[in-house]
């Protein structure tokens, strides 16, 4: 990848459309856009232009934007070709730009470019990777967020304070004739245990939304014949799984997908549990319900009004006892004759939960606004968010780096200590940008009066 290319692509998806937009970034883009429109351009300024290859053939007469560099994405000068939409209009343009001087770009080169010209940061970077792809809502929301700089800003002050903390323990390791006073080795712990909290705390954030951008998943269980299928059909409002009054009839699980308020989610409609069955099929069937329900983010536990409490309902009690995810409790077919023994929810400190009571003629929208009350209170935070495995095992590493730290200061072992932090401010760093050790004499000597 040469940065001294110019670079063209198309920056639309393909398919029929009003507008395809084709984006051409380097240092020749200017001269390449003026030659094939025959005018000239003003920073900024959108100007209805008329396209031509080197045939001198009209193209098009697509609206055209100049940005000049370093005001641009990249940094470098970009010109934006708006197309009439089309897949052969706009791959036309683009044959036509690289049979001018500019080259197919590589996938995420101009991405690449504005974080080489420090126009983006690496978590801005993906953030931008993110937004593409994403579903909901809500990422969409907590992405715009990383895109405008908010976990930069958390990465940079953290870093800031490390440095802070090495700079000063630098100079006393080479110029200090004797120990650190103590008021300052508690200076220094209470940073950074105050450090240690706000990345724990920022973990703890991303790992309960980690499945934000995918879709939650919500496991439907309970003994067959409860309702299961139904309610996911319900949802779906569409007829995806079989229902029959023949137990046993979903052996496998199903999983789709839906959008419950401003969240997508993954609905898995699971095999009924029973511990009696001779069928193996319908046995490794009940196995992936059980794992089903561990992997879930929520658990959607059904018992049913019409039958009476058995050894297969205190099989799913027990699930829903021993698990830490939020669950629903819904007692299903409300409409036909009472025989469960509502008490046993007592007996197990079920009472604690709400519980749902429906009937298969249902529209189930109670069931829907618990969801959504559930899922809006994972996405309702301040807390910076994680959004790749990059970045949480970057702050995993600096936080474990950080507690060593905090034990070792005690100890005037101030190199192990200086290492340790040193560890720490490389992790952060890696989040946004990498770690010079420039960065230190700058902390170390920025405090000196004019002159010094």
């Amino acid at each position: 990848m040469k940065m001294n290319d110019t670079i063209a692509a198309i920056s639309t998806a393909n398919g029929s459309g009003a507008i395809s937009i084709v984006r051409m970034s380097g240092p020749n883009s200017l001269k390449i856009a003026q030659n094939l429109t025959k005018t000239t351009f003003t920073p900024r300024v959108a100007k209805l232009a008329k396209f031509y290859n080197l045939n001198d053939e009209l193209i098009d007469m697509p609206l055209v934007i100049y940005f000049k560099n370093p005001n641009s994405f990249t940094g470098e000068d970009i010109v934006e070709f708006q197309c009439h939409g089309g897949v052969a209009v706009s791959r036309l343009v683009l044959e036509s730009l690289i049979e001018a001087g500019a080259r197919l770009a590589e996938a995420g080169e101009f991405s690449k470019r504005a974080f080489l010209n420090g126009k983006i940061d690496l978590s801005q970077a993906e953030a931008i990777a993110k937004l593409i792809e994403t579903k909901s809502k809500e990422s969409v929301k907590l992405l715009s967020k990383q895109l405008r700089g908010d976990l930069s800003h958390f990465v940079d002050d953290i870093r800031d304070k490390l440095l802070e903390i090495m700079a000063y323990v630098e100079v006393n390791i080479d110029y200090a004739e004797e120990d650190l006073p103590q008021d300052l080795i508690d200076q220094i712990k209470d940073r950074l245990k105050t450090l240690s909290q706000l990345l724990e705390k920022s973990l703890i954030a991303s790992k309960k939304r980690e499945a934000m951008f995918n879709g939650y998943k919500v496991a439907i269980i309970g003994k067959p014949n409860v309702g299961k299928s139904s309610l996911l059909n319900n949802l779906l409002d569409f007829d995806r799984a079989i229902v029959t009054s023949i137990a046993g009839t979903t052996r496998d699980i199903i999983e789709e997908e839906i959008t419950i308020g401003s969240h997508i989610i993954k609905i898995v409609d699971t095999a009924g549990i029973r511990d009696d069955t001779i069928d193996e099929i319908e046995k490794i069937g009940i196995s992936k319900s059980r794992a089903a329900a561990g992997e879930s983010d929520i658990v959607i536990a059904m018992f049913d009004n019409s039958r009476k409490f058995d050894a297969e309902d205190e099989a799913i009690l027990e699930i829903i006892k021993n698990t830490n995810k939020d669950v629903l409790v819904v007692l299903n077919k409300i409409d036909l004759e009472t025989k469960f023994d509502e008490t046993k929810f007592d007996e197990t400190k079920l009472n604690e939960f709400d519980i749902i009571k429906t009937s298969q003629k249902d529209e189930n929208y109670e069931i829907e606004k618990k969801l959504e009350k559930i899922l809006d209170s994972y996405s309702n935070t301040e807390d910076n968010v994680l959004i790749s495995q990059r970045q949480v095992k970057a702050v995993e590493d600096a936080y474990n780096s950080i507690n060593e730290a905090y034990e070792l200061i005690e100890t005037a072992e101030l190199e192990l200590f200086s290492y340790n932090v040193q560890e720490a401010i490389l992790a952060i760093s890696k989040i946004t940008k990498p770690y010079e050790h420039d960065d230190v004499l700058d902390k170390m000597f920025g405090s000196f009066c004019v002159g010094k």
